[in-house]
């Protein structure tokens, strides 16, 4: 009888907390941003936030030094009528988006704002940060989530994409997931120019500490400035892979991508062979993509690649074999020498105006 008794108030005060928890919804949405604009994928991070409940207030915060934070922050405050309040911390140990300094900022926001979700994007900044900030915060996260179904229920691939498994939460607050981008599109927002935005708060980072840096140390930032789209939120993606045979060759497909006004990917097999830099490859590994146009040049279809790029919209393949597993999941196929189609087109494209 105690033990029916313990179990009737022990289920009782589960279910009173999980009320509470959702009734007092609230989420802090990590932020990338550069030259004073946020980062289309953050954006969809606040999408997916909304998916948690319908009265879930939205703090988004934004982490550098100088200007272009501030420039950041007041875009920010009007670019999504879901964000309640910008928390902008400006020093310069957030000049770079090194993993220590953020969790350890993650950590006093979270203890001041007492937030019930922590949301950032499955990119190389979300999965380098948020993991760090879960072990502070002594909760585990949920990653790579496609779908929310409630506020501690989600939606997750596992094996490569080839099955969804559904994640329950039942760990402490907050809650923090990583999302893909491809999966929460933004769709296109008209923001009412009276309301004014959403309020920009300084954090105070007086009480951080200043081991925080850690023992990582920003070096260099390598990038090509090409002019093309970046691959994460391009809407064409042209891929090639080891068909190509060379660094030379694949240079055809940046040929063909600048004609589409497209982003250049890679397979793992074309960056292994040093075709091309490791930031172009797309796979389970690499980038995640969902353009509206995929097309696939010499790409066998391996099943760490299609975990990168098959919810694209229309997905286009050439390969010589015919067999390839491209062609399973591809919209239209052509089986032919990619070295003869890709002249062709780059022949009778116009050149991009």
């Amino acid at each position: 009888m105690a033990s029916r008794l313990l179990l009737q108030n022990l289920s009782k005060r589960h279910l009173l907390r999980s009320t509470f928890a959702f009734r007092s919804a609230s989420t802090l949405v990590l932020a990338e941003h550069e030259g004073g604009l946020i980062k289309a994928q953050s954006l969809s991070a606040v999408v997916a936030a909304n998916s948690l409940s319908q009265d879930n207030p939205v703090s988004l915060l934004l982490a550098g030094s100088g200007s272009s934070l501030h420039q950041a922050a007041e875009k920010a405050a009007t670019c999504h009528p879901s964000i309640s309040q910008v928390l902008v911390a400006d020093s310069e140990k957030f000049a770079y988006p090194l993993a220590e300094p953020w969790a350890k900022l993650i950590q006093l926001v979270q203890l001041k704002g007492d937030y019930s979700h922590v949301i950032a994007t499955s990119d190389s900044f979300g999965k380098n940060i948020l993991p760090r900030a879960a072990a502070l915060l002594d909760v585990s996260p949920v990653t790579d989530v496609v779908d929310i179904n409630g506020p501690r229920q989600f939606i997750r691939p596992i094996y490569a994409g080839n099955a969804l498994c559904t994640v329950r939460y039942t760990g402490a607050n907050p809650c923090m997931l990583t999302v893909r981008s491809t999966s929460f599109p933004v769709p296109p927002i008209s923001v009412d120019s009276k309301s004014g935005g959403a309020s920009i708060s300084e954090v105070d980072l007086s009480t951080l500490d200043e081991d925080s840096v850690g023992k990582s140390r920003f070096m260099k930032l390598s990038s090509q400035d090409t002019g093309r789209p970046d691959l994460g939120s391009a809407k064409i993606v042209v891929t090639g892979g080891r068909a190509l045979k060379s660094a030379e060759n694949f240079k055809m497909i940046e040929k063909l991508a600048e004609k589409l006004g497209a982003a250049v990917g890679a397979t793992r097999a074309a960056v292994d062979a040093g075709f091309v830099p490791n930031d172009l490859q797309v796979g389970q590994t690499g980038k995640i993509v969902a353009p509206e146009l995929y097309m696939a040049f010499g790409v066998s279809g391996a099943i760490q690649h299609l975990a990168g790029m098959k919810d694209s919209k229309i997905i286009v393949a050439v390969n010589k074999d015919s067999d390839a597993p491209i062609f399973q999941v591809a919209d239209y196929g052509l089986v032919g020498d990619l070295f003869e189609v890709i002249p062709e087109l780059l022949e009778k494209l116009p050149e991009k105006k």
